[in-house]
């Protein structure tokens, strides 16, 4: 009995010493699992719940002109951020902060309950609140700096420029497209703590500086930005267009020198405006060129040698294409005329001839040259390709209508470009709108050469087009672009939109496509008027912001004028500056503007002159029309002051209060104004009536 008794004892040792031994051994590799395969993630734990890491935003580079002026710069800004565990009353903590920062407390003390060694609570706050939080000094809460991006001139250049998020990460414009160079490295302040999470003392304190980005300098020249900016908001407020774009650029580098569109956006507070005005139109835009196209077909039947300048054509008015009558815009033609007149003169049906017999496979070549239907490759985001009908595909009535501009679609980047090409004799250069990018020692980074793409045409070829050109201005449809002193060469273009439903009636796209000087080329030109109201046509308002625009360019790169032997500037055309006849009688108006030298054209049926195109100041040639309304005034919608006209004559007075957009109403038969009403110094609405009293 005994000897039974000892074997179950010692079967149960067996068993007790089997089991210590399993679970020794699950025990062994256990340990061995964490020591050889766990301890690097174990190690990286304990330093994450011991070690807090706080991020350092590196300084985003600087853009600059191409002169170094300064127009993006990275400001300091404090941003707040918690560290949850080290939070002693998560509610209380909630509610001061959300008091400062205008947040939502609940929601707030959510996010400081939850378990995470580092939340962000708002970032880039103003000075005010960043004291106010400082002040508190609240256990887990911290400032620390960080860079807001910020653009000292506003609006100027905002499509080109783009912005940055709350990251300071490029999302538009050159921000994004060289975001990479722009953006650095961040880095960072790293702080060791206890169980109880107090900063230990001389423990692990580490900071890993940033690394700042790269700057970068612009093609962009500010002050034929600001030239062409002041010139669109001048034509948005006399047309009361939808939209305007201008591009002015260097044809022999392909460098963009000023790029504009109306409507805009002031970067630094984006988010206030629709994602609508973001938009780049001069890159993102297509739409039908109309007659500014002419440019390139009358480049390439010059260039295929199937027209010369001095042949003869007999316009009668229309011609018929595969069953369809395509009509010149002068009603009844132009009769007999030269090709150079062909151009001079926009005509349609001149056009539709050569386009005809130059044939499809040439017209594509060139087009295909031209840079049409692709990208340009400027360094811009956004960038369409146009709208081309496959060669395979197109018939005789699709050439003739794509030699006058319609049936094809472009941006006006590719038609400045196109257009740059015969002012740089044949030689097509890919847009650009970086000149390099530098280090902060200065270093260049990376530079950008003139990138030539295609000769389209030879020199001579190019030399006779740019001569016709310069002609268009003198003698043709472009007259309203002359400017005295400088060979002007350009095209004017009208061009009807095309909806969903084909063309749709009273939208026009206005523009004029040019450089200057027309014998050796400083910068090209486009300006496009999107749907003006009242008068639509390219030559008598696209014209004259080309012409305004490009004298204030050539006087500010100091081109020198044209002299004759006797040293006075060269006078190709009698021009004069038009008068202001703004609030005068009709029958005064007709007058004035008969003694200088014009054709006056009453619009509307009123007894005063509420406004006039071309506008007062504007330099054109003797013999224009000139359109008088008197019913409607075009000025933009808003408020305006009125001017103070008490002593002044009633001349003095309507020139006063017409160049503030203002109407006036005489009363009584003195000569001086003795009191108005509304009073000076008024706020009232632009396109208002005065009335003054005279004495």
């Amino acid at each position: 009995m005994a000897s039974a008794a000892h074997v179950i004892i010692r079967k149960r040792v067996v068993i007790l010493f089997l089991f210590v031994a399993v679970i020794m051994f699950g025990l062994g590799c256990r340990l061995m699992y964490i020591q050889f395969f766990k301890s690097s993630w174990l190690a990286e734990n304990a330093i994450d719940q011991r070690i807090r890491d706080i991020p350092v935003e590196a300084k985003r580079g600087i853009i600059y002109d191409r002169h170094g002026r300064e127009l993006a710069v990275s400001v300091s800004t404090e941003s707040v951020y918690a560290i949850p565990a080290e939070i002693r009353d998560a509610d209380e903590t909630a509610a001061k902060l959300a008091a400062i920062l205008s947040l939502d407390g609940d929601k707030l003390a959510a996010k400081l309950k939850k378990r995470q060694a580092f939340t962000w609570i708002k970032r880039k706050i103003d000075v005010e609140s960043a004291l106010a939080i400082k002040k508190l000094s609240l256990p887990g809460i911290g400032l620390t700096q960080e860079n807001r991006r910020y653009y000292p001139k506003d609006n100027l250049a905002a499509h080109i420029l783009g912005f940055t998020g709350i990251d300071s990460q490029g999302l538009d414009g050159v921000e994004m497209t060289f975001d990479s160079y722009l953006k650095g490295r961040a880095g960072s302040i790293v702080v060791e703590y206890d169980a109880r999470g107090r900063e230990i003392p001389y423990a692990t304190h580490r900071f890993v500086p940033p690394v700042e980005g790269h700057n970068i300098y612009l093609t962009i020249d500010t002050v034929i930005q600001q030239i062409i900016e002041r010139d669109l908001d001048r034509v948005m407020k006399d047309t009361q267009a939808k939209a305007a774009t201008i591009i002015v650029m260097n044809p022999h580098t392909g460098e963009i020198l000023a790029l504009a569109n109306r409507p805009d956006y002031n970067p630094n507070q984006f988010a206030d405006f629709s994602p609508k005005l973001w938009r780049n139109n001069a890159v993102s835009n297509t739409y039908e060129p109309g007659s500014t196209f002419k440019v390139l077909t009358t480049t390439a039947v010059l260039g295929d040698k199937v027209v010369k300048l001095d042949d003869r054509f007999f316009d009668p008015g229309g011609i018929e294409v595969q069953g369809r009558t395509i009509h010149c815009w002068k009603h009844g033609g132009h009769g007999s005329q030269t090709f150079r007149e062909v151009v001079e003169n926009s005509c349609n049906t001149g056009f539709v001839t050569v386009g005809l017999k130059l044939g499809r496979d040439p017209f594509y070549r060139y087009l295909e040259a031209f840079g049409l239907g692709r990208q340009s490759n400027i360094d811009l985001p956004g960038e369409a390709k146009g709208i081309v009908i496959n060669k395979n595909q197109v018939k005789p009535i699709n050439i003739a209508t794509i030699s006058m501009g319609q049936g094809i679609a472009v941006t006006p980047i590719q038609l400045i470009t196109a257009v740059s090409a015969v002012a740089n004799d044949g030689l097509r250069t890919r847009p650009q709108i970086v000149r390099e990018v530098k280090d902060r020692a200065g270093n260049t980074i990376r530079g950008f050469e003139t990138d030539v793409v295609e000769k389209v045409v030879d020199a001579a070829t190019a030399k006779e087009v740019k001569e016709v050109l310069e002609s268009v201005v003198k003698n043709g449809t472009g007259k309203n672009a002359y400017v005295e002193g400088y060979r002007i060469a350009g095209k004017t273009g009208t061009a009807q939109k095309v909806g969903a439903g084909g063309y749709m009636p009273g939208k026009y796209v206005a523009s004029f496509a040019g450089f200057a000087p027309a014998d050796n080329p400083q910068v090209a030109m486009l300006v496009i008027i999107d749907e003006p109201v009242g008068i639509y046509y390219g030559g008598q308002i696209a014209a004259p912001v080309f012409g305004a625009a490009i004298k204030d360019i050539m006087e500010y790169l100091n081109v020198t004028q044209r002299l004759e032997e006797n040293g006075d500037p060269e006078q190709v055309d009698p021009h004069v500056i038009v008068p202001s006849v703004i609030n005068l009688e009709v029958s005064e108006a007709m007058k004035v503007l008969q003694k200088a030298g014009f054709n006056p054209r009453i619009e509307e049926s009123g007894e005063r002159v509420a406004d006039q195109i071309p506008k007062p100041g504007s330099r054109i040639p003797k013999g224009t029309h000139v359109l008088v309304y008197t019913l409607t005034p075009r000025y933009g919608i808003g408020s305006v002051t009125v001017p103070d006209c008490i002593g002044l004559t009633l001349r003095e007075a309507s020139d006063i209060l017409g160049q503030v957009g203002l109407s006036i109403s005489p009363v009584g038969p003195g000569s001086k104004v003795a009191k108005q009403d509304p009073l000076s110094g008024s706020k009232i609405p632009s396109g208002s009536m005065i009335t003054v009293f005279l004495e």
